[in-house]
């Protein structure tokens, strides 16, 4: 890991803030990234599924003191022989898209040694600078603000956590009901799914608004693009929202229309306003306080995509992982990724993990596989 470090040195700093107060930033002071090793009498077969839970998280998943640490890594060796890695990453320093590429040439070190064939992180993050001075649309708060519940502040219902394996049959049958042919894409299609499904559930007024957000990547849509290896929290949060009444009536194809629409409006113009926002409410990248703690609203869904990420590419030399998942959700987060082992298999479903009020889980599970037709 030292070797991967050197490379992307500023998951070995710390987080600071800039003088006065200001706005959070990187310190690459060298200090290093948290390393633990753990021991466990547990075997792998207690794991198949990795469902994220607050206990999941404690056994495999280090305690991150003092906070300014960015990267914390535990090894746990299982009785059975296996190993779980977990990790935790600031995204104020990296995103899903950095972060995998971290875990590649670390893995690739671990094989290989100087040997290792890697590719360099891009750190120029002159790239996603604001403009001078920035640029604040009217409606921008709206667009890109993040609505989270502080527990501090305000005590939220249980929460729980299931996890939906839906083939590639039932995909295929979604995106036709989607539009067939008009090209609506499996995270589109997904992410109307939930959405009518967590409004019907949480049994929302038909005239209250309600919201879905979910992260961009901007590398390739800003102009000019990003380079291919940008190591950074290169996301944008978009937003689409509308009454219930509409999520609800309309059909699965007309609110993942909605969806799709707001990532058709994710254009160099958009993006740019997205930076130049974060930069005038303070935040240290266009993620929009992606590292925010606390649950959504019930009338909110934050639908993450990991489809695509090389999560099962990751040998250590022990072999591919058999699974990867969050150790832990906050209310009103989902999370879309490859089925277990990945799709390079030829298994082609998706797992989506998705958290939500206690109360309204079991029915959303009801509705959710109701309509995917199980």
């Amino acid at each position: 890991m030292a070797k991967a470090l050197v490379a992307f040195y500023p998951l070995a700093g710390r987080l600071r803030r800039c003088a006065g107060g200001g706005r959070p930033e990187i310190d690459c002071n060298a200090d290093g990234a948290l390393f633990v090793v753990a021991r466990s009498e547990l075997t792998v077969d207690a794991f198949t599924d990795l469902k994220p839970s607050p206990e999941l998280r404690r056994l495999f998943v280090p305690r991150i003191e003092p906070a300014s640490i960015l990267l914390g890594v535990q090894v746990t060796f299982l009785s059975c022989g296996g190993v779980a890695l977990g990790t935790v990453l600031h995204h104020a320093a990296i995103d899903a898209v950095s972060a995998f590429h971290f875990f590649q040439t670390w893995s690739s070190y671990c094989r290989y040694g100087e040997a290792a064939a890697v590719e360099l992180p891009c750190h120029d993050r002159t790239l996603l600078r604001a403009r001078s001075p920035p640029v604040v649309h009217p409606d921008a708060h709206a667009m890109f603000s993040v609505k989270l519940i502080n527990p501090r502040d305000e005590p939220t219902s249980p929460v729980s956590t299931k996890i939906f394996a839906i083939s590639e049959g039932q995909l295929a049958a979604l995106r036709q009901t989607c539009g067939g042919g008009t090209g609506t894409s499996t995270f589109c299609a997904l992410s109307a799914l939930i959405w009518q499904c967590a409004c019907v559930a949480r049994r929302l007024p038909l005239s209250a608004e309600t919201r879905v957000t979910f992260p961009v990547n901007i590398r390739r849509r800003v102009r000019p693009p990003l380079p291919d290896r940008y190591f950074g929290s290169a996301i944008v949060i978009m937003s689409t929202a509308a009454t219930v009444r509409d999520v609800v009536s309309g059909t699965l194809a007309a609110t993942a229309a909605l969806v799709s629409a707001t990532l058709r409006r994710a254009d160099d113009d958009t993006l740019r306003l997205a930076i130049d926002y974060s930069e005038m409410v303070g935040m240290s990248s266009p993620s929009n306080g992606a590292a925010a703690r606390g649950s959504l609203p019930d009338t909110e869904m934050r639908i993450n995509s990991w489809m695509g990420m090389p999560v099962y590419d990751t040998d250590f030399g022990w072999g591919k992982p058999l699974v990867m998942s969050r150790a832990e959700l906050r209310g009103g987060f989902a999370y879309i990724m490859d089925g277990a082992g990945g799709n390079a298999g030829g298994g082609g479903g998706v797992r989506v993990l998705v958290c939500m009020e206690e109360v309204n889980i079991v029915e959303f599970e009801r509705l959710i596989y109701a309509r995917v037709g199980q």
